[in-house]
């Protein structure tokens, strides 16, 4: 048999390729060893993230940072990307995401380079983890996005209060709860979150998180929050957030703001009456919010009482909330074949009255803990409260589930909400993702293509992109994001990650 002759260039290349697999299977970066660091990137219409008009041009990139914007020629060294006239812009900056529940078993990325997405902050709805931890894994295991993080109320009280959270805290505890809360924000947290509809958070005095937001507020930070009600008692939970802003001169985020309950569809110039006077007051109120009229939690979030078996509150809930037809069962441990299935499927099979089988299901062990979607938001109330020049766009998605935005928020915004309903430009739609959403939650360094800026870029086709998950193929990814760098590394090209692992977790302090 002769032998088999390989070339020096084969043979490199096959060692590249050999690395560049087993630094994957065991969780090392790849960004050394396939990913360039010097890029040139031609004949693109730049979108810069600040809302202005949209310019043909060229754009450097070195040292994982912009060097260069204009008419540009090629140097040695550099990969060189012709992007035929497609716009490029800065990363997107998904302000809300629940993506980090997957982020070590999807390193890829997929979900949101997929969006344009290339950082995501979490910590959000009163939930994360310690801040330290989150940084220094980062360190050891990169993913494909950056990673910033807010400090949540619940970690602070489980902390403190352990099981026993069912009350009001002492202001012992809330002393305890500011100290933990200090270290978190001294450990680069971008500030303190609550989701005040959820457990514990829902057993929270006002007092103990105007307190708390105190402490935010001397370290220089900001309070993000789901908001103690999204529908019933909506009116008092946003003043609630519109009080901790004006008494502690602190900027204040309503996350995911929505109308969501029936009684108020139609009231969104109300709400946004009610920012505007804030903000006229001195508030520093900003929203962010995901262009879909489903949201996603859990089965006892409809009862703020926690009285489960109360006939008269689920009739309550099914009149003026949200109709059984509009309650999809998500994943339910007693009943997993109830996954894709509406409250009105599931009476019909057991041919009770909704209501009834709403009660039924609470009873159930687990019950309460159901994941759930439902409609609980008109569209029209949707495209006005987004409109509002404080509102960015984030995904509140995950990567995993039925609901679509984990994978279609931002190509939804660009495809129906800018090109074809011209809600607004699509220069202002991009700064909504990235110049908005860096401020409105205080990144720096991200979110407008200008020298000197992390080079978080993303090359995408106007005239098609949009987003293709739905609630029956919740994973299908968008169409139209063409490339995506983050810090300097091309993450995503064509439909593909490119399994380069150049992600960094960003803390405020940038320690």
């Amino acid at each position: 048999m002769p032998r088999m002759r390989i070339g020096v260039r084969t043979l490199s290349v096959l060692l590249a390729l050999f690395v560049a697999v087993m630094s994957s299977s065991i969780g090392v970066s790849t960004q050394s060893t396939n990913a360039s660091t010097r890029w040139l990137i031609r004949n693109a219409r730049l979108i810069d993230g600040t809302g202005g008009p949209s310019r043909a041009g060229d754009l450097r990139v070195r040292d994982g940072r912009i060097a260069a914007i204009g008419a540009l020629s090629a140097e040695a060294g550099e990969t060189v990307v012709d992007a035929h006239g497609l716009a490029l812009a800065p990363g997107f900056i998904d302000t809300h995401s629940h993506h980090d529940r997957n982020l070590w078993t999807a390193r890829d990325g997929v979900a949101l380079l997929s969006q344009g997405v290339t950082t995501i902050v979490i910590g959000q709805d009163g939930g994360g983890t310690k801040v330290r931890e989150l940084f220094d894994r980062l360190k050891r295991e990169p993913v494909s996005v950056n990673v910033a993080t807010f400090a949540g109320h619940g970690p602070l009280r489980d902390a403190v209060m352990g099981t026993d959270f069912k009350r009001k805290a002492t202001a012992g505890e809330v002393a305890k709860m500011q100290a933990l809360l200090k270290v978190e924000l001294d450990a680069g947290a971008l500030g303190f979150s609550t989701g005040l509809e959820y457990d514990p958070g829902i057993y929270s005095d006002p007092s103990e998180v105007l307190a708390l937001a105190k402490t935010a507020a001397d370290a220089g930070t900001r309070y993000v929050s789901h908001i103690r009600s999204e529908d019933r008692d909506f009116w008092t939970a946003l003043d609630e957030v519109v009080t901790i802003g004006r008494t502690h001169h602190m900027p204040v985020q309503v996350s995911h703001i929505k109308l969501g309950m029936l009684d108020l569809w139609g009231q969104a110039d109300k709400a946004i009456a009610v920012l505007e006077r804030a903000r006229a007051d001195g508030v520093n109120i900003t929203a962010d919010i995901y262009p879909y009229t489903y949201w996603q939690a859990n089965l006892g979030v409809f009862f703020p009482k926690r009285n489960f078996s109360d006939r008269t509150e689920a009739a309550f809930v099914l009149e003026h909330v949200t109709r059984p037809d509009g309650i999809i069962i998500n994943s339910m441990r007693t009943h997993p074949d109830y996954s894709g299935k509406t409250l009105a499927d599931i009476a019909a099979l057991r041919k009770v009255a909704p209501v009834d089988a709403l009660l039924a299901l609470l009873a159930e062990p687990g019950g309460p803990e159901a994941g759930i979607i439902a409609r609980g938001m008109d569209d029209r109330d949707v495209a006005a409260l987004m409109k509002w020049p404080f509102t960015n766009i984030c995904s509140d998605g995950q990567s995993t589930g039925l609901h679509p935005r984990g994978f279609g928020s931002f190509p939804k915004v660009l495809g129906r909400y800018v090109r074809d309903e011209r809600v607004f430009s699509l220069e202002e739609g991009v700064r909504r993702m990235t110049s908005l959403a860096a401020a409105n939650v205080g990144l720096q360094g991200r979110g407008t293509l200008a020298v000197g800026q992390a080079a978080d870029l993303v090359l995408f086709d106007p005239s098609v992109v949009r987003d293709r998950a739905d609630f029956g193929h919740a994973q299908d990814t968008a169409v139209g994001i063409e490339s995506v760098w983050v810090n300097g590394g091309r993450v995503f090209d064509h439909g593909a990650s490119l399994q380069v692992f150049s992600g960094v977790g960003l803390s405020r302090t940038g320690r």
